[in-house]
């Protein structure tokens, strides 16, 4: 063990006598707000990682699929595919045969050949739908015949779209599938490789060197001389950083000398975005950081003491553009400290959203006294009582490393009072123990505007979660209480207005945008040269040979194309995907001649498109709802006049406009 010279160590002790000991006592409250006045709690500049070094990152953008996922529509079953109109009225006693064509569609396998009338084609689960055909019979329910025209026999009847994944389903092309500021688990990796994604931009983790000061510290796994404690500090706050999406640099222990400290803090300075030190914050021969810090760069010293219990001797500083934080050396003043004031700064530098906080209502079994004029945090056990639960002081005081590992949580005591009383209601906070539910629940019709809108909520600190079910889908869970939004673009025939029709006694609309919406074919079709939409269907009608690809019953888009068919049932008819994507995808692979979709998306598939409306694409609400907070930041930021050159740029042309 070394032992400082005696008229160093006096010398020290006399100085130390002669300052104050902190330079002012300041409220919680009022620490926090200079510490986030003066350090800006921001995401770091993104930074793009392969896709294998992605887990446990955060994403700095949204991401929207390049592709459909799947990119063709497909069979989910091994079987055959078939023309549904041909196996209707199949039974046992009265089977349909099916003349197999000569191809067999295993995965990867693109097809050749049409599925005509009567005919049906053997197919692997995965393999590509072939033209034609808008079913798929499973292999169970056919009997072969052998024979010099192999077919199959049907018992039973298959509807349209059986067993049939259409192009998009999962993921379509340009919708956004993951978001800004989302964590990057085993789920979200396995989605960003089925969009075929390579690398991905992501949120830099937040250097934080960490440095132990103190002459009494020993690294783990060294020898311990008398007098000298192993440096658990250190080694809590690393986890921690670690823990909170932070990189934890180890600066080691430096001794309580000023010229050490000041070169370790100056090397840590240049090479960090964050520095942690612990020890060396109240009255002592060892107090030498805070003299250090004032020296260091503009603005130097933020706070230097706070009103809490345990953590009175925090120092927080910031030298030129890196913050740092001096923690109490006690183990448990400096876990409370680093969790209060650090953790909140790393993981905003890191992208994470504020660490959650489980609070669970407890009973005070005692009075339990507390120091007027201080927050005091108190570690408390779990147990169950007849009325509920019961929390349990536990005596162990700031200096105890186990504090935090055995408590079940911890509450405050308010800096007003003198304690609190026996039979007291008390709410227990368990730090990470409770999942968010988002802000928003917004259920309907999809569209990439909408998409860019909730980009933009989220900025404001507004989450939104989406679910496609459709028009009427969503109109309807909103009428059931299970959303706050209902995403539309329903066309009332009869007053051949959108979307308004449709509301009932204490529903609301929020205009939204206005999407062109038109018939979607190849280039260079001749068939609708020279034509409008309608008078290209109308043509298309009267040939065999034209395919069409429908939509699903309930999207606003269905009853345009109902509108155009005048009560025809062409070919593909029976094909109904549940997306404008999926639509594009079939004519753009040649699987269909023609379908309904918006502009938007011909162009992204390199489509030609003939106008046929502008529909109006709106939001409904609960009027009683109006002013909650987070549907109030919805309907404000659909009013932003900030938010129409982003629709501008998808096509869209904002209501009002």
């Amino acid at each position: 063990m070394t032992v400082p010279p005696a008229d160093s160590f006096l010398a020290r002790l006399a100085a130390a006598s002669r300052q104050e000991q902190f330079l002012a006592v300041v409220s919680r409250d009022e620490a926090m707000a200079r510490w986030r006045e003066a350090v800006p709690h921001a995401p770091l500049p993104p930074e793009t990682v392969p896709l294998s070094a992605a887990l446990g990152r955060v994403l700095a953008a949204d991401i929207a699929s390049p592709i459909d996922v799947p990119p063709f529509d497909r069979a989910l079953v091994d079987g055959f595919a078939v023309r549904s109109a041909d196996t209707e009225g199949a039974s046992e006693a009265a089977p349909r045969r099916l003349v197999l064509n000569g191809e067999i569609l295993a995965c990867g396998v693109a097809p050749a050949l049409t599925v005509g009338p009567g005919t049906a084609t053997p197919i692997a689960t995965g393999g590509v739908l072939p033209r034609g055909a808008d079913a798929v019979v499973m292999v169970e329910a056919t009997d072969f015949e052998d024979g010099p025209e192999p077919a199959v026999a049907l018992a039973q009847a298959a509807n349209p779209g059986r067993f049939v994944g259409y192009a998009g389903a999962d993921m379509a092309r340009g919708e956004t599938v993951l978001r800004r500021a989302t964590l990057v688990t085993a789920r979200e990796i396995g989605m960003l490789a089925a969009c075929g994604l390579a690398e991905v931009a992501v949120v830099r983790r937040p250097r934080v060197t960490v440095l132990s000061t103190g002459d009494e510290l020993v690294a783990p796994g060294r020898p311990l001389d008398q007098g000298q404690l192993y440096d658990s500090n250190g080694a809590i706050v690393a986890a921690s950083v670690a823990e909170n999406g932070g990189v934890a640099v180890p600066g080691g222990i430096v001794p309580d000398d000023e010229t050490a400290l000041q070169a370790a803090l100056a090397r840590a300075l240049a090479s960090s975005d964050l520095v942690v030190l612990s020890g060396g914050t109240s009255k002592g021969a060892g107090d030498v950081s805070h003299r250090i810090l004032s020296r260091l760069g503009e603005p130097g010293i933020l706070v230097h003491g706070v009103a809490l219990k345990p953590g009175k001797p925090l120092c927080l500083a910031r030298a030129g553009d890196v913050p740092v934080v001096v923690l109490p050396g006690f183990p448990t003043s400096a876990m409370f400290t680093f969790h209060e004031f650090v953790v909140p700064l790393i993981r905003a530098l890191a992208g994470l959203p504020a660490r959650e906080e489980e609070t669970i209502e407890a009973r005070l079994p005692q009075r339990l006294s507390s120091e007027l004029g201080r927050t005091e945090y108190v570690m408390a056990a779990l147990s169950r009582g007849s009325d509920g639960w019961v929390a349990l002081p536990l005596a162990k005081g700031s200096g105890a490393v186990t504090a935090f590992s055995q408590a079940d949580g911890f509450f405050a005591v308010p800096a007003a009072r003198a304690g609190l009383e026996a039979g007291e209601t008390v709410q227990v906070s368990r730090i990470g123990r409770a999942a968010r539910p988002p802000d928003l629940m917004i259920v309907g019709s999809h569209c990439l505007g909408l998409d860019r809108l909730v980009g933009r909520l989220a900025e404001r600190g507004v989450s939104a979660r989406t679910l496609w079910v459709g028009s009427a889908g969503g109109l309807a869970a909103l009428r059931r209480g299970e959303c706050d939004l209902a995403a539309m673009h329903l066309l009332d025939p009869e007053t051949g207005r959108y979307n308004a029709p449709y509301l009932t006694p204490g529903l609301a609309l929020a205009p939204g945008w206005r999407r062109l919406q038109g018939v979607v074919f190849r280039k260079g079709d001749a068939r609708f040269a020279g034509r409008s939409a309608e008078g290209a269907v109308a043509g298309l009608l009267t040939e065999g040979e034209a395919v069409m690809v429908n939509r699903n019953t309930g999207a606003g888009t269905r009853a345009l194309v109902e509108g155009l068919l005048n009560g025809a049932r062409p070919a593909g008819y029976w094909n109904q995907p549940r997306s404008h994507n999926a639509v594009a995808a079939a004519v753009a692979q040649g699987r269909a001649d023609w379908g309904v979709a918006i502009r938007t998306v011909a162009d992204a598939y390199g489509l030609s498109f003939l106008p046929l409306t502008e529909e109006h694409y709106d939001f409904a609400y609960r009027e009683s709802r109006r002013d909650e907070p987070a549907l109030a930041a919805f309907l404000s930021l659909l009013d932003d006049p900030s938010l129409a050159p982003d629709l501008a740029a998808l096509g869209f042309t904002r209501a009002g406009a």
